[in-house]
């Protein structure tokens, strides 16, 4: 059983359960819609379908909850990559995301790599914070949303 990660500032962050899956989702859809001005390349029953079959059945994915139990922030993470990290719109500047970056940190010894979109300043601000350095700049070819991106190592 994986162990969750210690509570700071009333936020734990735990392994996440198919129970979880839709709030999951909730949480994803308004911090893209939030971000973003150009569309996800799937509708939003579709990334509700992904996160509850895809990244939460496969348990990649991970929680951070609040002192009353709602989630307020996610994450998944493959071997050597974090997937995705999005917090609630209304709960940034908080330490929610530098929360889930340590537990990626530490389930990943060997470094971690990630991608954003080139236009999320504030993303790639937080990440140059916190030890990662841009090494690749694409096009926008490589993603499904054809937006500009750029890859994030943090070598460990």
């Amino acid at each position: 059983m994986t162990q969750a990660a210690p509570a700071t500032s009333g936020i734990r962050v735990r392994p996440a359960t198919a129970l979880d899956s839709a709030e999951i989702a909730d949480v994803y859809l308004e911090s893209f819609h939030a971000t973003y001005a150009f569309p996800l390349a799937h509708t939003d029953d579709e990334v509700r379908s992904w996160i509850r079959d895809g990244l939460v059945a496969a348990r990649r994915a991970w929680v951070a909850v609040d002192v009353d139990g709602a989630i307020v922030g996610l994450m998944a993470l493959a071997p050597g990559d974090l997937e995705q990290l999005y917090v609630r719109p209304d709960r940034l500047g908080q330490g929610i995301g530098r929360q889930l970056l340590e537990v990626a940190k530490a389930r990943s010894r060997s470094g971690l790599t990630l991608f954003t979109f080139q236009v999320n300043d504030r993303a790639r601000r937080f990440y140059e914070r916190n030890g990662f350095v841009a090494d690749w700049f694409g096009d926008g070819s490589a993603n499904e949303e054809r937006q500009p991106d750029v890859r994030y190592v943090w070598p460990s």
